[in-house]
């Protein structure tokens, strides 16, 4: 059989946003996040601690991501925000090459608090294939949010 008679087999990809620089990159899907390298900063498409986002990089989040992503919607003042950080830094390093961690200060970015219809703080928001997937308000931690996570990154 002749290399050209073979058929040819096509990964499925997604565009991922890196988190260093705002580049668009096609990576595997299914892939862990950790061998991934952005093609224009060569930082890794992983997020091993939670990574703070402003209007502008949600809003090309949303517009042009298809990994999976969860978004901590906080404010400095709020005590239950506080305490499920630890558990929320703890989850970016156990979910490292499943699911990216990004934090969003309401206080900061009201615009994109209010297009996301946040009422109340901590919210949680999950995104899988450029759609949202999953919503969760009030603080989680430990295990809860584990299992939150798993459970938000596995729908379709």
């Amino acid at each position: 059989m002749r290399t050209t008679d073979m058929p040819t087999i096509v990964s499925p990809t997604e565009t991922i946003m890196c988190h260093k620089c705002g580049a668009l990159n096609r990576a595997p899907s299914g892939r862990a996040l950790s061998a991934g390298k952005c093609g224009k900063c060569s930082a890794s498409l992983a997020t091993p601690h939670p990574v703070d986002i402003d209007d502008a990089k949600l809003s090309r989040l949303q517009a042009r991501d298809e990994g999976t992503f969860i978004i901590d919607v906080w404010a400095p003042w709020c005590g239950p925000c506080r305490m499920m950080a630890p558990a929320y830094d703890a989850a970016a390093t156990s979910f490292v090459d499943r699911v990216r961690l990004f934090r969003l200060n309401s206080d900061e970015n009201q615009a994109s608090a209010a297009s996301l219809g946040i009422r109340g703080v901590p919210t949680l928001i999950a995104y899988r294939g450029g759609r949202q997937v999953a919503h969760q308000s009030g603080a989680q931690t430990g295990p809860a949010l584990n299992r939150w996570i798993s459970s938000a990154i596995s729908l379709a």
